[in-house]
């Protein structure tokens, strides 16, 4: 794997790591679905994904909440403060959800985010699990709905992804 400037590349400085991430956020706002609206008419976009990529689709899809209308998350980790080895500047807190949720006050794009279906699936013994919670509890501090569903044991892989996604794919249950 290339990991060059991306969040695993420890060698990397966190600001640029998180400038990094924040132009492939670009890449997909702006090249991306524009090239997919072009090929497919349908504009029910879904951010979606696993592990880490669910911190990825979390994280573009609440900040472009007009481009997003459902995100699942699965197993994910919603602050990644613990990567940037306590560094903070304003790439890393436009990159980190807990963060930026905790301090979005906009009323439009408050509006936005309650259009939108956000599923959150964690296994209970996952070691994100609390994160998780507290990451739902604060979008329902924000009047925010989201659906965090639970699942037993550990819940971190594919055979359960899998399962996960067939059932979260038309929207939270």
């Amino acid at each position: 794997h290339n990991h060059d400037l991306s969040w695993y590349d420890k060698a990397a400085h966190p600001g640029e790591r998180a400038r990094r991430h924040l132009q492939y956020d670009a890449y997909v706002r702006d090249e991306l679905l524009p090239f997919t609206r072009y090929v497919n008419g349908n504009e029910f976009v879904m951010a979606t994904g696993a592990s880490f990529g669910a911190f990825h689709a979390m994280s573009i899809g609440l900040r472009n909440p007009h481009l997003f209308q459902r995100i699942i998350g699965m197993s994910g980790m919603y602050d990644i403060a613990g990567m940037t080895g306590g560094y903070h500047d304003g790439a890393v807190h436009a990159s980190n959800p807990m963060a930026f949720m905790r301090h979005e006050h906009d009323p439009a794009r408050l509006a936005a985010f309650r259009q939108q279906d956000i599923i959150i699936a964690i296994g209970k013994g996952d070691p994100h699990y609390q994160q998780n919670r507290d990451f739902s509890a604060l979008l329902w501090e924000r009047g925010i709905g989201n659906a965090l569903r639970v699942w037993d044991g550990h819940a971190h892989d594919w055979p359960y992804w899998e399962q996960m996604i067939v059932r979260y794919v038309g929207g939270h249950d």
